[in-house]
């Protein structure tokens, strides 16, 4: 006869992040979108819009899973049957709201585990198959593989299946909060990450030594705040590979006269606050000083900017115009809006600061301003994650800004 161990009696054995009336108004809040545009079901596979909405959290999205949630009504957690088992130490939902589909569903070639899903949501009412239903999916979300997508549309015969256009990335867009707390905590710990990480770096060191270092440090989080597994590993050009973006480390020693480019996250419960800075090993060059003096006081321009009834396209004008006066100009977008991450993006694909974004900026939305001037051969990177305030940014990390220089 099994026994309940102390830590499950108590309630212990994993702790959720928000109370279930968080879960049930950022419900209502999809819902009432979903009503605007007369959609009868939402299938929801990004993770993090799943952990957004249940607070269900594993690393279990290799495989096909989405919450379907209905027009009214509460939803239902849809996942492999070895992950359902589990789920409810996360997700706030009761067990008969989660269904695990059999694992010989797996890796088939002439099936797929949509197939069963589909008909369980339709037995269960929280798909609706009609001519005159409209059902959104998320179609680009990272998981949402090309067959899922066609084993739904083959599963609903009538009913159209429309793009859901990000509609709960839009919802996450203003922080509650208990969010914005979340986000300072995870700040936190970007701090004292990104300061593990400048001590290390030193002539001789290889770079994976480094990132090994980072690494714990994001794990070991900050006071008592214990770091979680950030949606990007840490991001490490060095050298000539620092006039490019996105790339890790390699066994290759860091060598004096070069600089390098650090981009990581503090994480807690899986919010993001990613944070970026340039440090020469000896003395910089004069041209990669240049461009941080230039780039800095373009970040200090924006950020005057960034704040509520602002457009992320005002923001971006202000920081290209103002490196514009030193001959420096940068066609990438400047910025993101952040919060929940997981692999292998921690940004919510919805606002972009750049010239052709005209989103309007509201209290409580949350950012990461990354400046990367990426040149031929060399490279300039700093970023703020911070969170709009009444009369401006909130940053969360307080890490100096402009070019470390090593000698």
């Amino acid at each position: 006869m099994s026994q309940t161990s102390p830590a499950a009696a108590s309630g212990t054995l994993r702790s959720r992040p928000f109370p279930e009336q968080e879960y049930r108004t950022r419900l209502r809040a999809v819902q009432d979108r979903m009503a605007q545009r007369s959609l009868s079901s939402l299938v929801v596979a990004d993770p993090a819009n799943l952990y957004y909405l249940t607070g269900y959290n594993a690393w279990s999205f290799y495989m096909p899973q989405c919450l379907i949630v209905p027009a009214e009504g509460d939803c239902h957690l849809f996942t492999r049957t070895m992950d359902a088992a589990g789920a409810h130490y996360t997700a706030f939902l009761p067990r008969d709201r989660i269904h695990g589909y059999p694992d010989h569903l797996v890796n088939r070639s002439d099936v797929h585990p949509f197939d069963w899903v589909v008909d369980r949501a339709l037995e269960l009412g929280v798909l609706v198959d009609d001519p005159e239903e409209y059902v959104a999916a998320e179609l680009d979300a990272h998981f949402f593989s090309v067959r899922s997508y066609l084993a739904l549309q083959s599963g609903l015969k009538r009913s159209a299946l429309v793009d859901s256009n990000e509609l709960v990335n839009w919802v996450r867009v203003r922080k509650s909060a208990l969010e914005r707390e979340k986000l300072h905590k995870a700040g936190e710990i970007a701090q004292c990450v990104m300061e593990t990480a400048l001590r290390e770096l030193e002539p001789g060191r290889r770079q994976c030594d480094v990132v090994a270092e980072i690494q714990h440090a994001q794990a070991l989080g900050a006071r008592k705040l214990g770091g979680d597994y950030p949606a990007i590993v840490p991001m490490l050009p060095t050298g000539e590979t620092a006039g490019t973006p996105h790339l890790t480390w390699s066994d290759l020693e860091l060598q004096r006269g070069e600089a390098t480019t650090i981009e990581l996250a503090g994480v807690y419960h899986r919010y993001h606050a990613p944070l970026a800075r340039t440090v020469v090993l000896g003395k910089a060059p004069r041209q990669l000083v240049d461009c941080a003096e230039a780039t800095n006081e373009g970040m200090v321009a924006l950020l005057e900017q960034l704040r509520p009834g602002m457009r992320t396209c005002d923001v971006h004008r202000a920081f290209t115009d103002t490196i514009g006066k030193y001959g420096l100009s940068k066609e990438s977008r400047i910025g993101y809006s952040i919060g929940i991450g997981y692999p292998p993006d921690w940004g919510e694909r919805t606002m972009s600061v750049r010239a052709e974004d005209e989103t309007e900026i509201e209290q409580d939305m949350a950012f990461h301003i990354i400046l990367g001037m990426w040149m031929d051969g060399w490279g300039y990177e700093t970023s703020e994650s911070l969170l709009v305030g009444p009369d401006g940014p909130d940053l969360l990390t307080d890490v100096p800004r402009g070019l470390t220089a090593k000698e």
